[in-house]
């Protein structure tokens, strides 16, 4: 049985889509920008990543896991110049953890979004 976690971010509904979908003893977590608290974007794409992974964990908090139980994360960035400073960001929040890690460069159609982040997990 597949139950949803939903932020009420409103592009979820006008998307059609939920933040995270429980399947089983696995949470797959839609992508992820990282706006602050009051929805603003930060400039410092370092910001962004904890921002991000901060909103991650809380969608996992919902179905009883935390960023430990990560197994997979997709990491996608506007520019190759960020690379360092987001790999930073994950290094610290992932070192213990050693999910498996894709990162893309690509457009994010969010103006100001630099990173975005996608992540599954696994009670297993």
């Amino acid at each position: 049985m597949k139950n949803r976690i939903f932020s009420g971010a409103p592009s979820e509904d006008f998307a059609g889509y939920a933040k995270a979908v429980i399947d089983g003893d696995r949470v797959y977590v839609s992508g992820t920008l990282g706006q602050d608290e009051d929805g603003a974007i930060p400039e410092d794409v370092g910001a962004q990543t904890r921002n991000a992974l901060a909103s991650i964990a809380s969608a996992l908090a919902k179905a009883d896991m935390t960023l430990a139980n990560a197994v997979q994360v997709r990491v996608f960035i506007t520019d190759g110049a960020y690379l360092r400073d987001v790999a930073v960001v994950l290094g610290e929040t992932f070192r213990d953890i050693r999910p498996t890690n894709t990162l893309l460069i690509c457009q994010i159609p969010t103006p100001g979004a630099k990173v975005e982040i996608e992540l599954t997990a696994s009670r297993a």
